[in-house]
């Protein structure tokens, strides 16, 4: 059993709360009131106000809470920034992070010292939101929120971490690399998924209050919203490897972005007309006139259409939930919120892509070590336990190896006839490859390339569509990884085993 009357030398408290005034939407106060009415010893615990350079009550803070909190003064304008800085100059064993809209009920300090009697198992613990809402918006917003927050505390592996109500031990938060200002809201998923790679559970102590004031202001919902987004994004850009990492979800505007890149999507349609119109002239039949309309949109426009139209969609979103908020219902009010934040969480993203596009490693599952970005691919598939990926007809990688001559290996296990009877035609930076610089093995082909000063090239092809047996997908290349090695060669005609291992009867080719 916790021993409290022992838990500290009169320097250092059992928790030490930490209260970002930022963010307060004018209840600061009644989240003082909160604190300073536990029913728990006062000795137990010290209150942390963490105040940021533009706050506006600094008259009354100091009078109501002079001798009783202590004032950390910070350059941070972000509560999570706040948090941060207040949790690296707090003294209790345990961290209790806390939002100045948010007030405890007057048993949750006494509640939280028998959580961690009862669960010594327990490196932390959110506690129950409950939330105060005093409009139409503010109903819907709490009513969207709370369902979120439910499903990560009860059903979610390791989405616990709230920043309303959070207790954890200080030496758990520390290893687990805090709270990032730089994340923005989204620190609160980095640092949840931290403490689950590592091992340290997280609870809930549902009996443990907090009231939840949501302010049902539409600006408001917005920046918290572009907030989270911008968080999540730098998170995806950086190229660290946190235990955790991989547990945080990549959404599609991230694995797809290569589908926006102009460089690479002018490659493809290059290999595409050199490779069509010697054969075809300027009478394409239907599949090469979809292969056109499919790369030329993203070569001449990237990402424009797709921010035309996640514009016109979070606008449209905006204006009828402003209208709703007026004379709609609340069940209308409650859909067109869920529709403009996703319309509006789909548009950041793409901005986010688009600025920081070059920057930044790929967030999708690359061919390989060596492939910086890779375009015309479908999903990856297993077949007699091997995994690979139909390229379409037409497709892009961005490759890196070392300035000169280069070796790449694009290892293909025979789905179809033999690789040298496909009549792929390849090209480095726009320009056909020479025949001379290709090998054909039984499971891959041997390219002989001279890469730039940078290292890095765009490689691309083309050949004849394969059609799958019940497979309506445009497929080209099975395609199981990529290697580029500097100065290096292997042998052509050494055969992996996938040809043999992979039935020839899968699909069946479609020469034009």
């Amino acid at each position: 059993m916790l021993d409290v009357t022992t838990t500290s030398d009169g320097a250092c408290p059992l928790f030490s709360i930490i209260i970002p005034l930022e963010f307060h939407r004018g209840q600061w106060e009644q989240s003082w009131l909160g604190w300073t009415s536990q029913t728990a010893d006062r000795a137990l615990y010290e209150i942390i106000l963490v105040v940021p350079p533009d706050f506006t009550g600094q008259a009354e803070l100091n009078a109501l809470a002079a001798g009783q909190a202590r004032l950390e003064f910070a350059d941070s304008a972000h509560d999570i920034g706040l948090c941060a800085v207040g949790a690296a100059r707090a003294r209790g064993r345990y961290l209790f992070f806390t939002e100045s809209h948010c007030w405890p009920e007057p048993d949750v300090i006494a509640l939280c010292i028998r959580a961690i009697d009862d669960h010594p198992d327990w490196a932390g613990f959110s506690c129950r939101s409950v939330p105060i809402c005093h409009n139409r918006l503010s109903e819907a917003e709490a009513a969207m929120y709370q369902a979120d927050i439910e499903f990560g505390m009860k059903q979610h592996p390791w989405r616990k971490v709230l920043d309303q109500c959070f207790v954890t031990r200080r030496d758990a938060y520390q290893e687990c690399g805090g709270l990032r200002e730089e994340l923005g809201h989204f620190a609160e998923w980095v640092l949840a998924a931290g403490y689950h790679a590592r091992g340290y559970a997280i609870g809930y102590l549902e009996e443990a209050r907090f009231h939840h004031y949501y302010i049902g202001r539409i600006g408001e919902l917005k920046t918290f919203t572009l907030d989270f987004v911008e968080g999540e994004s730098r998170f995806l850009s950086e190229d660290r490897r946190d235990p955790g990492r991989e547990l945080i979800e990549i959404p599609f505007e991230w694995t797809d972005r290569d589908d926006f890149d102009r460089q690479l999507a002018f490659n493809a349609l290059n290999a595409l007309m050199r490779y069509s119109l010697p054969r075809l002239g300027w009478k394409w039949p239907r599949e090469e006139r979809r292969a056109l309309w499919r790369w030329s949109g993203p070569a001449l426009f990237g990402d424009l259409r797709a921010r035309v139209a996640a514009s016109f969609a979070v606008a449209q979103a905006r204006l009828v939930l402003t209208a709703l908020t007026v004379v709609g219902s609340r069940d209308a009010i409650a859909r067109w919120m869920k529709s403009y934040i996703a319309s509006l969480i789909h548009l950041q993203r793409l901005a986010c892509i688009r600025r920081l596009r070059g920057h930044t490693i790929s967030a999708k599952k690359l061919l390989g070590d060596r492939v910086l970005g890779q375009l015309g691919f479908h999903e990856l598939e297993s077949a007699a336990g091997h995994a690979f990926r139909w390229s379409e007809p037409q497709a892009a990688v961005r490759i890196k190896g070392a300035p000169g001559r280069n070796t790449v290996c694009i290892r293909c296990p025979a789905v179809r006839e033999s690789l040298d009877e496909i009549g792929v035609q390849f090209y480095l930076d726009g320009a056909p490859l020479d025949r001379a610089a290709i090998e054909i093995g039984l499971d891959r082909y041997m390219l002989s390339l001279d890469l730039p000063q940078t290292g890095i090239a765009i490689l691309a092809w083309a050949c004849p569509k394969f059609i799958g047996i019940g497979d309506a997908r445009r497929l080209g290349l099975p395609v199981v990884d990529i290697e580029v090695n500097p100065n290096a060669r292997g042998s052509a005609q050494k055969d992996s085993g996938l040809s043999a291992a992979i039935s020839s009867t899968m699909v069946v080719s479609e020469r034009n």
